[in-house]
């Protein structure tokens, strides 16, 4: 057997740098969201500098989601129905958790630094990891 003909996987440069921005740009994002958090609680609310803090990791969150897609895309037959698996998962159960914070915030449970609705976002991505968890054992 020549070697180019092994089966072993080969990446290229376009995958490789695909690959690099998967890492970087959640690292990036989650800098920005630490970043606005601390830079909200010490800002006076309703203010412009307010707005700006919020708004400072949503072009990193649309980025992620880009380069998510791209990535779905590239993937082959069996792995996207992987993800497309827990995705059906995870969406229903995001909206779940998100109806319930909602309307428990309107009936006056605010959650006061314990369950407010900033820090229920690791509870929309559990299911999604689970999903991921789930349908790699039943495909694998």
């Amino acid at each position: 057997m020549r070697p180019s003909e092994t089966s072993a996987p080969t990446t290229t440069p376009g995958e490789r740098g695909h690959a690099r921005a998967f890492v970087i740009v959640p690292v990036l994002f989650l800098a920005a969201y630490i970043a606005a958090r601390a830079g909200i609680e010490n800002t006076a609310a309703g203010s412009t500098r307010a707005l700006a803090f919020a708004l400072l990791p949503v072009p990193f969150l649309a980025a992620f989601l880009w380069i998510y897609v791209r990535g779905v895309r590239m993937m082959d037959e069996l792995e996207s129905r992987i993800h497309l698996e827990a995705l059906a998962l995870a969406f229903p159960v995001a909206l779940l958790v998100v109806f319930t914070a909602g309307l428990l915030d309107l009936a006056g449970f605010h959650g006061e630094d314990n369950w407010d609705l900033p820090r229920l976002f690791p509870l929309v991505l559990l299911p999604y990891w689970f999903g991921l968890f789930r349908a790699r054992k039943k495909y694998m």
